[in-house]
């Protein structure tokens, strides 16, 4: 009995002891998807920012694939001492529901860190559909059903499961066309091989501008600035439609509460930075900071959300 006092008590001194002394090294920041995306991008503008606040260097490594579960797999089986991070978002809640064999929870084998960015998803057709609103969109689609093609970055990606929610709550079909990323998916959009998209702002901004693209609606209960004219699926034809990209951090379950803490400030301090956000902005995103203890709230809330619309769509990734 002594023996195992006394283990416990090492090892208490031992994690506050890490705790203190955090960092003494670089840290790692996984991105679980491709390079150049949208969670990718943002990533590494956070982890410029937090090597400067921090003093070492937290550099992103990329580890893509199966929407983001082999990213996120690595992250909960890595040591809890704050030198591995996960930089993930909404596809993180939905890939709980969608892959029904995880070899992770993904709330419980994660401390939720900080909220960080949140933006919009833009609904855009390629003009060869000769569609101008959602309203001539949903007409079109229940005229031929399950005859418009639309475009994700994947089976099971958050593309895909925001346009499920779009139909369903539209009461229309679409044909799901996934493809391996969102680069080959935008390719065919504007070639012309599918009609339909929910894609990021920056993805489809200089396209729509160019004329390439018609933007039909943004995904969030607001308008975005960078679109000012577009109204919102809401306001253009289906009521109570909303979807929100969200990038967020955190860490392996288990990590001291003082590092948690700690980084949760850090990112707070590097979200205050008018260069991070201009550069956020640019990359179709806003600086959205919450605690952990908020952001541990609004993950069960999006987890709750995504597996209904799992289990309403009969989404797959088969």
């Amino acid at each position: 009995m002594r023996r195992l006092f006394f283990f416990i008590l090492i090892s208490f001194f031992a994690v506050e002891g890490l705790a203190q002394g955090w960092p003494s090294r670089p840290i790692r920041m996984v991105v679980p998807l491709s390079p150049g995306g949208f969670a990718d991008v943002p990533g590494r503008i956070l982890a410029s920012r937090l090597s400067a606040l921090l003093g070492y260097n937290v550099f992103v490594e990329n580890r893509p694939g199966a929407g983001g579960t082999i990213g996120a797999d690595f992250v909960a089986k890595s040591a809890p001492d704050g030198y591995t991070l996960l930089f993930t978002g909404t596809p993180h809640v939905i890939s709980a529901w969608i892959y029904k064999k995880l070899p992770y929870d993904a709330l419980k084998d994660f401390e939720p860190v900080a909220l960080v960015a949140s933006g919009p998803y833009v609904l855009v057709v390629n003009p060869q559909l000769a569609v101008h609103s959602v309203r001539e969109l949903v007409a079109a689609a229940k005229a031929q059903p399950g005859k418009i093609d639309y475009a994700s970055s994947g089976n099971g990606s958050a593309q895909h499961l925001v346009s499920a929610l779009f139909a369903s709550m539209a009461g229309i079909e679409l044909n799901h066309v996934p493809y391996k990323g969102s680069g080959p998916a935008m390719q065919d959009l504007l070639g012309g091989q599918v009609k339909v998209s929910f894609a990021g702002i920056p993805n489809v901004l200089p396209h729509v501008k160019a004329g390439r693209l018609r933007a039909l609606a943004v995904s969030t209960p607001q308008r975005s600035p960078d679109l000012p004219d577009v109204p919102t699926a809401a306001e253009a034809g289906v009521p109570g439609y909303q979807a929100t990209l969200w990038l967020n951090l955190a860490a392996p379950a288990g990590t001291p509460g003082d590092i948690v803490q700690r980084i949760y400030a850090e990112t707070a301090r590097a979200l205050q930075d008018a260069e991070l956000q201009q550069n956020f902005r640019s990359a179709g995103v806003e600086a959205s900071p919450m605690s952990p203890q908020e952001l541990a709230g609004f993950m069960r809330g999006e987890y709750e959300k995504w597996g209904k619309v799992v289990r309403d769509t009969g989404a797959t990734v088969n």
